[in-house]
């Protein structure tokens, strides 16, 4: 596989492996990115949010930030794999049916991708990580066949997404009358109470809103903004312009429609997964409201989790995760690696 040149972040050896590989899962092709300085140690598979932001995902090939963790010490210790879902970045197809852009699909296509590593790499386990909409995903997955995996971690958890908005409206208003912005106290009183059925453009304002009061990335020094995070597409050397005109328009256009719009409002872990019979973790940034926490501990509160339930403050961070807490977030992933031993 060669050395990687010196504008990454750190080399694999080319005894490991640094693929960037499309597969069909769900009748669609797919692609992911499969990084490992030792391709014998145990897969790590991580789910990105959004939904249509790929981030960590293929374009994460040689970066050691990767908006969630650190991967230069993750790679060393897992295969890692990192995975564009149907309609984003270089999984972006212009034939894929809208009506294929549904919760069970997404869950679906990462079924069928656990059981390919799984079978490519002859492990009967793998570990399982997801970031904010991927937790919708993770979550399901690791409830509905956990003797597939070892250990689940959810990265900004998302429990309930009516309940979520519901927080979200709440502190929103709140934050427009500190900053004394009219014309956000007028929308956001105006918006009505979640669930958001009857129209997208409630649903859409209260993001915007999210976006402007910087929900997502809590500003300290040395934080990335927005801009700078979603920069590594554009730097990719996987990507093409086209895969990020992909990502950030015609992805978002495929996936948020009214009926998905309508299909998470379904989604609330609270009444659906009350056991977990493997290991969880939840990450979640302090400074995090755009997925508010206060859910993610009522529900690890009421979880029954035999082999162990833990969540984990991250100090620096909003919703996306500061480079200092990313460097602890590696440790504790690579920490997962005991539940093997415990097998």
């Amino acid at each position: 596989m060669g050395i990687l040149s010196k504008k990454h972040d750190y080399e694999i050896p080319s005894s490991g492996v640094q693929s960037v590989e499309t597969i069909t899962l769900g009748c669609i092709k797919q692609t992911i990115l499969i990084q490992a300085v030792d391709v014998s140690k145990p897969v790590l598979l991580f789910i990105h949010g959004g939904p249509s932001m790929p981030l960590p995902g293929v374009s994460s090939k040689g970066r050691d930030y990767t908006i969630v963790t650190n991967t230069k010490e993750l790679v060393k210790n897992f295969v890692v794999v990192f995975w564009d879902q149907r309609g984003t970045g270089k999984s972006y197809h212009n034939d894929i049916p809208q009506k294929s852009m549904t919760i069970e699909q997404f869950i679906s296509d990462a079924n069928e991708l656990t059981d390919y590593l799984r079978d490519r790499f002859k492990q009967e386990k793998i570990f399982l990580a997801a970031h904010s909409w991927g937790t919708t995903i993770g979550l399901n997955l690791a409830s509905r066949y956990p003797e597939k995996f070892y250990s689940y971690v959810g990265f900004s958890q998302i429990v309930s997404w009516t309940e979520n908005d519901r927080l979200a409206l709440k502190w929103l208003k709140e934050e427009a009358k500190r900053r004394g912005n009219k014309k956000a106290i007028d929308e956001l009183e105006n918006v009505g109470e979640p669930p958001y059925l009857e129209s997208f453009a409630q649903w859409s304002l209260i993001r915007k809103w999210q976006r402007i009061f910087n929900t997502l990335v809590y500003q300290t020094e040395n934080a990335p903004g927005l801009i700078g995070l979603t920069m590594d597409m554009v730097r990719s050397d996987e990507y093409s312009l086209k895969d990020v005109y992909h990502t950030y328009y015609k992805g978002f256009k495929l996936i948020y429609s009214q009926s998905f719009i309508e299909e998470l409002a379904t989604n609330n872990f609270m009444e659906s997964v009350s056991k977990l019979p493997i290991p969880v973790t939840f990450i979640h940034g302090r400074h995090d409201f755009h997925v508010n926490g206060s859910l993610v501990e009522e529900f690890v509160e009421r979880l029954n989790a035999p082999k162990g339930k833990r969540i984990i403050w991250s100090e620096k961070s909003a919703h996306a995760f500061h480079p200092d807490d990313t460097k602890l977030i590696e440790q504790h992933l690579i920490e997962e690696l005991r539940h093997l031993k415990m097998e």
